[in-house]
């Protein structure tokens, strides 16, 4: 009798792994809906976790800092074994991550840098100062194309939220290329406004972006004209050409400003194929998810995760070890090789 029993409680046992009912749960913490990339982001892992065996417990906090860091406490409590987040304000969560490493909780800061905390374990983003590096190089490559004759170009900048570490990487990336050409006069920025400082935008918000707009084109180009605008974003790129139309660029003889983008969202790739914006920088969210599933693979099992830079992203306590994928940038020239064939989109959501 007493072997027939534990007999079956080993079947038992074998039947609850085998339905996930023992499964490890991963936390993933995204920071809003409002972008179509974060859905995708959120959507991938899901996936891709749960084909490797895991279960998965999505939130979104509705560029909300208390709802996240409400919804990361949660996890802790709950239980689960891994957390990976994409924090709204990268300086929030110390207290939330001491918690967490109480309880033996490994963290992934996912595509936007955890800091002022030592309870982050890895890393896993793109080169985030290549795509800055990228940006400007469309940027740049885009003024000669479209205005050949017009030197020197006026050009606006354009920054991402500043509570947002990738922000100032992808700035300092841009400038790496922008600042040669503004020092030797063949840029010039007519409202002077340049540096994280003046040209951040908030939470990333379209409409803080339009606004602006909308004030350096009434203060500085009643006379003159706009060349390009550095975007690091695309739902930026959207307010900004809101903007740049309402006053007719695009139409009759004033020719669209090139404006670049980041995240080749639906929205702005029509856009581009509609020659308004001129390009974006692609960012595979399913290959960014496949690196954080094998992180959390390797430290779950034990084992050192892969990384391919251990210098880079201090966040200010720790250089955080990290993953670093390769960004692409996206105009007419390569959307179909490099967005069709890849599988990322059909060419009907595009069209």
């Amino acid at each position: 009798m007493k072997m027939r029993t534990a007999a079956a409680v080993l079947a038992m046992g074998l039947s609850l792994v085998a339905s996930g009912a023992w499964a490890k749960t991963v936390g993933i913490a995204m920071p809003t809906k409002s972008s179509a990339r974060w859905i995708d982001d959120g959507n991938n892992m899901v996936a891709q976790f749960k084909a490797a065996g895991y279960d998965t417990d999505l939130q979104y906090a509705d560029d909300d800092i208390p709802n996240q860091l409400s919804q990361v406490e949660n996890m802790i409590t709950k239980g689960v074994d891994v957390l990976v987040i994409a924090a709204i304000d990268g300086t929030t969560l110390s207290n939330a991550l001491e918690n967490a490493k109480a309880a033996d909780i490994k963290v992934i800061a996912y595509d936007r840098l955890i800091r002022d905390t030592p309870n982050v374990d890895y890393y896993a983003t793109f080169d985030n100062f290549k795509v800055g590096v990228e940006q400007a190089t469309s940027l740049v490559n885009g003024l000669k194309e479209r205005f050949p004759d017009a030197k020197p170009w006026n050009v606006e900048l354009f920054g991402g939220s500043p509570d947002d570490n990738n922000a100032y990487f992808f700035y300092d990336g841009a400038m790496s290329v922008l600042k040669p050409l503004i020092d030797d006069g063949s840029i010039k920025v007519l409202s002077g406004q340049t540096g994280m400082d003046k040209v951040g935008t908030l939470r990333w918000d379209p409409a803080t972006a339009q606004a602006r707009m909308d004030n350096i084109l009434s203060a500085n180009y009643t006379k003159d004209h706009v060349n390009g605008v550095l975007s690091p974003y695309d739902g930026l790129s959207i307010g900004i050409l809101s903007s740049l139309k309402g006053v007719g660029y695009g139409s009759g003889d004033l020719k669209m400003p090139i404006v670049t983008g980041q995240d080749s969202e639906v929205q702005s790739m029509k856009s581009i194929l509609a020659g308004e914006q001129y390009s974006t920088i692609f960012k595979d969210t399913r290959e960014l998810a496949k690196v954080t599933v094998g992180m959390v693979n390797d430290m779950l099992a034990g084992k050192e995760p892969q990384v391919n830079d251990t210098k880079t992203y201090n966040n200010g306590v720790k250089v955080v070890p990290s993953y670093l994928l390769q960004p692409v940038p996206v105009d007419k020239s390569n959307w179909e090789k490099t967005l069709i064939d890849s599988g990322y989109y059909t060419k009907e959501q595009l069209q």
